[in-house]
C-alpha cells in the first residue's frame, strides 16, 4: 500500500485503486470501495471523459462520489507510462473498457503485472473473458436481456419486462468489488496479485441461482405468470388510496388463521376451498378476487400499520419519492448527506453495508474533470518539471 496516503481508520484505508472505468459497473465497484476509505483515483483521458458526466449529474456523483480524478491521455507513450508509473505503487487496478482496448493501449494485465506483480487487476465485461462472443458490445439492458432476468419478469401476455436501469450494472459491481476484496486477502497472505473478472452476464446468472438450479434440476423452464396465478398470500393488492400493499406468507398453515382474523374475515379462515392446500391454490383466483375487494376497503399505510402491529410480514409498495422519507431508510443511513462541490449539504444514498466499528462514509462528491492530476502525480514522486513536461507533450491533463 502506498505509504504517502492518510490512514483514516476505514477498512480499506491506505489501499490506493486506479480507476479507468466509465458509465456504470466498474464505475460503482470503485464507489463502493471508495466510501470504506480506498483512494480511488479516476483517471479519464483529455478527449474522453466518462460518458456518464454527459448523463446527469446524479448519475455521476453517484458512481464516483469519494474519489479523485486525473487527466491522463492512455493512447500518448508518456500518458501509457505515466499511468504504469502510478501502477508501480497502487493495490488496485480496475478497469471496464471494450475487450482487447487496454492490451492495444499496452496497460492490459500483463503490462501492468510487468511493472507490479502485486498488482490486483480488476476488470468488469459484459459477457466475460472467454467464449465466441467476449468481445460483443454489452450494457446494463443487454445484460439482463441475456443473462434470462426479463423472461420471467411481467406477466405472460407482454413483451420481456426489463427492469430498473442499471440493475445488471449494479449486480455486476457488486460482483467486482466482492472478488477485489477476496484478492486482496489472497495477497496478504501470500504475497500474490492476480486477474479478478466479473460481468453483467455472470452478475445476472448469479442473482438468479436457485431460479436457474431448478431448470439444471428439473428441464423445467419456470414460466411467466399472470398476478392471478401466483399464490395469494405470496402477492401484491391495491388499497383504497391507490397504494400497493405485499404479502409474505408462504406458509399456509402457519399464516393462514391469524391472516383472516387480522383482516376481519374470520368466515374465510375454515372455508375448505381456501384454507389448506391443493384446494387453495385450485381456488386462488377467487381468493385473490376476494382479496382485492377486502384491501380495497382502507389505505395503504392503514393495512400495513394495522398487520405488521399483528405480527404479519407484509410491506408498502413504495416509489422513490416514499422510500427516501421512509423511516427505516432513513434511521440506518441508507441515505446520508455529503458536501457536494458546490459546497451544498446534499443527500446522496450511502452504504448498503453497515460496519460498527468502521462505517462507511461519503466524505466529499464526484471529482471535477482533471480535478487532482498535479496533487496525485506529486504524491507518487513525480516533479513539477516532470508535469510541467507531461503538459507540454499533451500527455496530461484537459485540453
Amino acid at each position: 500500500m502506498f505509504p504517502n496516503v492518510p490512514h483514516t481508520g476505514l477498512p480499506l484505508s491506505g489501499l490506493v485503486v486506479l480507476d479507468c472505468t466509465i458509465w456504470q459497473q466498474g464505475t460503482y465497484a470503485t464507489a463502493m470501495l471508495a466510501d470504506f476509505g480506498a483512494d480511488v483515483i479516476k483517471i479519464e483521458g483529455p478527449d474522453s471523459p466518462d460518458p456518464g458526466r454527459g448523463l446527469s449529474e446524479a448519475y455521476f456523483e453517484s458512481h464516483n462520489r469519494n474519489k479523485r480524478g486525473i487527466v491522463v491521455d492512455l493512447k500518448h507513450p508518456l500518458g501509457r507510462e505515466t499511468v504504469l508509473r502510478l501502477a508501480e505503487q497502487a493495490d488496485v487496478f480496475v478497469q471496464n473498457l471494450r475487450q482487447g482496448v487496454m492490451d492495444r493501449l499496452g496497460l492490459g494485465y500483463e503490462a501492468v503485472r510487468a511493472r507490479n506483480p502485486s498488482i490486483i487487476y480488476a476488470t468488469a465485461s459484459g459477457y466475460g473473458s472467454k467464449g465466441p462472443h467476449a468481445q460483443w458490445p454489452a450494457m446494463d439492458i443487454l445484460g439482463q436481456a441475456r443473462g434470462g432476468t426479463m423472461m420471467v419478469q411481467g406477466p405472460p401476455d407482454q413483451p420481456p419486462v426489463f427492469s430498473f436501469g442499471g440493475m445488471a450494472d449494479q449486480v455486476g459491481a457488486i460482483s467486482l468489488s466482492y472478488g477485489i476484496l477476496l484478492a486482496l486477502i489472497h495477497r496478504a497472505r501470500t504475497g500474490e496479485g492476480q486477474h479478478v473478472e466479473a460481468s453483467l452476464l455472470g452478475g445476472q446468472v448469479m442473482l438468479q441461482s436457485f431460479n436457474i438450479t431448478g431448470t439444471l434440476f428439473t428441464g423445467q423452464v419456470p414460466p411467466r405468470r399472470a398476478r392471478e396465478d401466483a399464490a395469494p398470500l405470496w402477492n401484491v393488492y391495491q388499497c383504497k388510496d391507490g397504494g400497493w400493499i405485499a404479502l409474505s406468507m408462504a406458509q399456509l398453515s402457519r399464516w393462514w388463521a391469524p391472516f383472516c382474523e387480522a383482516i376481519g374475515r374470520p368466515d374465510l379462515r375454515d372455508d375448505p376451498r381456501f384454507s389448506v392446500l391443493p384446494a387453495h391454490m385450485d381456488h386462488r383466483r377467487e381468493l385473490i378476487a376476494e382479496l382485492d375487494r377486502v384491501f380495497a376497503a382502507k389505505d395503504q399505510w392503514e393495512w400495513v400499520e394495522e398487520l405488521c402491529g399483528q405480527g404479519l410480514p407484509v410491506a408498502p409498495v413504495q416509489d422513490y419519492a416514499q422510500v427516501i422519507r421512509d423511516p427505516q431508510v432513513v434511521a440506518n443511513d441508507y441515505i446520508v448527506e455529503y458536501e457536494h462541490r458546490s459546497g451544498e449539504r446534499r443527500k446522496i444514498v450511502g452504504p448498503a453495508v453497515q460496519l460498527g466499528a468502521t462505517p462507511g462514509r461519503i466524505a466529499r462528491g464526484a471529482p471535477e474533470f482533471d480535478e487532482h492530476t498535479e496533487q496525485v502525480l506529486l504524491e507518487f514522486g513525480f516533479s513539477w518539471d516532470d508535469i510541467q513536461e507531461l503538459r507540454g507533450q499533451g500527455a496530461i491533463g484537459a485540453r
